[in-house]
């Protein structure tokens, strides 16, 4: 296997740069995430499917990860309950050392052969769901265990890689591989890698969303009502998708029924 992640970088004597030479090479370093993703959509749109059609049937989503990729999992999925109104065990993640443990970067845990499986049926995960691996490397231990029990349990596993053909994408039922090349601190996987699984955890998460319809037209029509900036603007969502004018009026029929989509409902039903 070859690990593209680990090659020395495409820029020498770093330490000589200037802070303009620096910030111009890693914006350049960085355009060439997009293009990487790119090349990864049809295995990502067969991933995706494969998610919209397991949570469509009462099925849950988990990802396994550690270091920067398990962290980036965490702070999409602890969006997803306000953003989109949906339950906060629907998108989970599995984290080396602990969620609890978020903030420190325990490293070491991600050798840890046994710990995500027994974590995995801690949450009682079964055929109904799907564990996706997120690995920059392609052959974390924490992440490539857990992906090899799903298999023997008959439960749909996918991956994020960055590295071609891995262990992690042999053991992935819907791998995605992303390569993105040599990093511009070599090894610094927490830089390419990382911004290319920040924009796929984003796509994954909203794609799902909107399949599973909490979006109306370009709207997060099922948003929690948390603080009075999102109040105010489901409150002009509401009057945009219906014939309501007054906006106190239309304010006191959110707050009433706790999102846009309910007060659609009954607004259109009392219509």
């Amino acid at each position: 296997m070859t690990k593209i992640t680990e090659q020395a970088s495409n820029y020498s004597h770093l330490d000589k740069m200037s802070v303009e030479e620096l910030t111009k090479n890693l914006n350049k370093e960085d355009q060439s995430v997009p293009l990487a993703i790119e090349k990864a959509l049809p295995q990502l749109n067969t991933l995706i499917n494969s998610i919209v059609s397991k949570l469509e049937n009462e099925g849950r989503l988990f990802y396994v990860g550690a270091g920067s990729g398990g962290r980036l999992s965490v702070l999409d999925v602890i969006e997803l309950p306000t953003t989109y109104g949906v339950s906060s065990d629907l998108f989970n993640v599995i984290l080396a050392g602990g969620k609890e443990h978020l903030i420190e970067a325990r490293e070491e845990k991600e050798d840890d052969i046994h710990a995500a499986w027994k974590m995995l049926q801690d949450k009682s995960v079964s055929s109904k769901d799907i564990v996706i691996g997120i690995s920059a490397s392609g052959t974390t231990p924490f992440v490539l265990s857990a992906l090899i029990a799903c298999k023997k349990h008959q439960i749909s596993t996918g991956c994020i890689v960055s590295n071609p053909e891995s262990p992690i994408a042999a053991q992935a039922d819907f791998p995605v591989e992303v390569i993105t090349g040599p990093e511009f601190v070599t090894g610094s996987t927490r830089m390419k890698c990382g911004t290319a699984q920040k924009i796929i955890f984003d796509m994954i998460s909203t794609t799902t969303m909107i399949k599973l319809g909490r979006v109306l037209d370009n709207q997060m029509v099922n948003v929690k009502l948390i603080n009075d900036k999102i109040v105010d603007r489901a409150v002009k969502m509401l009057m945009k998708h219906s014939s309501l004018k007054d906006y106190n009026q239309a304010k006191i029929l959110l707050l009433e029924h706790g999102s846009v989509k309910k007060a659609l409902d009954i607004f259109n039903l009392e219509k």
